[in-house]
C-alpha cells in the first residue's frame, strides 16, 4: 500500500525495513540521521536500524517510555541533546516508536530551527493506524493532553507490521481501541470484523489507515470532519488526565467511546443497541471492565479539551456505524 497524503507518502508493507535505506535516500540526500526513540524500542531495534541504514551515520536520542515524555522538560532535553550531537536545520529526524515518540519527535521537527525534515516509523499498532498519520504533533500540560502542538507533515510514514511481533499484548489491545473507533466512524466492515476477531491481518490494518487518510484529506486542520477522529476522546483524554496518564490511551478512549454512545442515546442520536454491542467488544478485548467508570468524575477536565472552542464544545456522536456527527455542546 502506497498512499499520498498532503504530498507525503504513507507506505504499508510487511518487512518494509528491508527497503528502509532505499525509502530514505529517495527523499533525503545527506548522511547524518538523528533518531528519536524510547529506551524499550532502542534496546529492541538499535541493531536492526543500524544494519539496515549502514549507509548513513545514525545518532540516537532515547527518552523514557510513556506519556510523561510528552512534556516540555523532555522536549528541551531532546533538543539540547540533538544540538550537542551536531544536528543542523536540514538534517533528518526519524521518529522510531509509538505515539508518544511520534508526537514528541514531530513537535521537535516542527519547532527546532523553525522546522526540520522528519520521517515517521511507528512501532505500535496505535501509532500505525492513527497517530503517525495526519501531521499532528503535541505535548501535554498539567491541564490536559496535547494542548501544545503544531501541524508538521513528515517526508514519509513507513509502516512495517513486522514490528507488531514484539509488541506486548496490552499494547496491541491499546491499538485495537483506535481500530474500533475507525470502524465506528468510517468503516462498517472493519467494525463487523472486530465483533468476532481479536487479531488484525494486513488488510484490516490498511482499512483502519484508510479511514484516517480519507478524513484528513477532507479536513487537514481539524475545522470540521477531522473532529470525527476524536470520537471517544473528549472523555478519553479527561480520563487520562484524571488518572495522571497512568491509564493506557486505548483503555481511556474505550470508556470515552462508551460514554459518547450513552450520551448519544440520551440525545436520541445513537441507536440504543449500539452501546451494548460496543461494550461487548470492549469487554472481550479486555479494554473495559464492569462496573464501568462514572462519567461525572471526569467532567471538570473537559473544559481543556481542544474541541472546546470560543463558542462552545464540539462533541462527536455516532448516528450509525460509519455515520459520525458533530454537535455543539453536550448534555451530561
Amino acid at each position: 500500500m502506497r498512499q499520498t497524503l498532503d504530498n507525503y507518502e504513507i507506505v504499508v508493507k510487511q518487512n518494509l525495513m528491508n527497503d528502509l535505506g532505499e525509502e530514505i535516500t529517495s527523499v533525503y540526500p545527506y548522511k547524518d540521521i538523528f533518531v528519536i526513540t524510547d529506551h524499550n524500542v532502542f534496546k529492541l531495534y538499535e541493531n536492526l536500524l543500524t544494519t539496515k541504514l549502514n549507509m548513513f551515520n545514525l545518532k540516537f536520542v532515547s527518552v523514557e517510555p510513556g506519556e510523561q515524555s510528552k512534556s516540555l522538560s523532555t522536549y528541551q532535553e531532546v533538543v539540547q541533546k540533538l544540538l550537542k550531537l551536531g544536528m543542523r536545520k536540514n538534517h533528518l529526524l526519524i521518529a522510531l516508536g509509538g505515539g508518544v515518540v511520534g508526537d514528541l519527535a514531530g513537535f521537535v521537527a516542527a519547532t527546532l530551527f523553525r522546522g526540520a525534515p522528519f520521517i515517521q516509523i511507528p512501532t505500535t499498532l496505535l501509532a500505525m493506524v492513527d497517530s503517525s498519520i495526519g501531521g499532528k504533533t503535541g505535548l501535554d500540560l498539567n491541564e490536559g493532553k496535547n494542548l501544545i502542538g503544531a501541524y508538521k507533515n513528515p517526508l514519509k510514514v513507513l509502516i512495517d507490521p513486522s514490528f507488531l511481533d514484539t509488541l506486548p499484548k496490552v499494547e496491541y489491545k491499546n491499538g485495537l481501541a483506535e481500530v474500533l473507533k475507525h470502524g465506528l466512524i468510517g468503516d462498517p466492515k472493519l467494525y463487523e470484523y472486530l465483533k468476532v476477531n481479536d487479531k488484525l491481518t494486513l488488510n484490516e490494518i490498511k482499512r483502519a489507515i484508510q479511514v484516517k487518510v480519507n478524513i484528513v484529506k477532507k479536513d487537514p486542520f481539524e475545522q470540521n470532519e477531522r473532529m470525527f477522529l476524536n470520537f471517544g476522546h473528549t472523555f478519553g483524554h479527561a480520563i487520562e488526565r484524571h488518572y495522571d496518564f497512568a491509564i493506557k490511551h486505548g483503555v481511556a478512549i474505550s470508556y470515552g467511546m462508551l460514554i459518547s454512545l450513552e450520551l448519544g442515546i440520551k440525545a436520541k442520536i445513537t441507536p440504543a443497541h449500539l452501546f451494548d454491542d460496543v461494550k461487548n467488544i470492549l469487554l472481550r478485548l479486555e479494554l473495559v471492565k464492569e462496573p464501568l467508570l462514572d462519567k461525572k468524575q471526569f467532567i471538570e477536565y473537559i473544559g481543556f479539551d481542544k474541541k472546546n472552542l470560543a463558542d462552545g464544545l464540539r462533541f462527536v456522536y455516532i448516528k450509525n456505524i460509519g455515520e459520525p456527527i458533530i454537535k455543539k455542546g453536550v448534555e451530561i
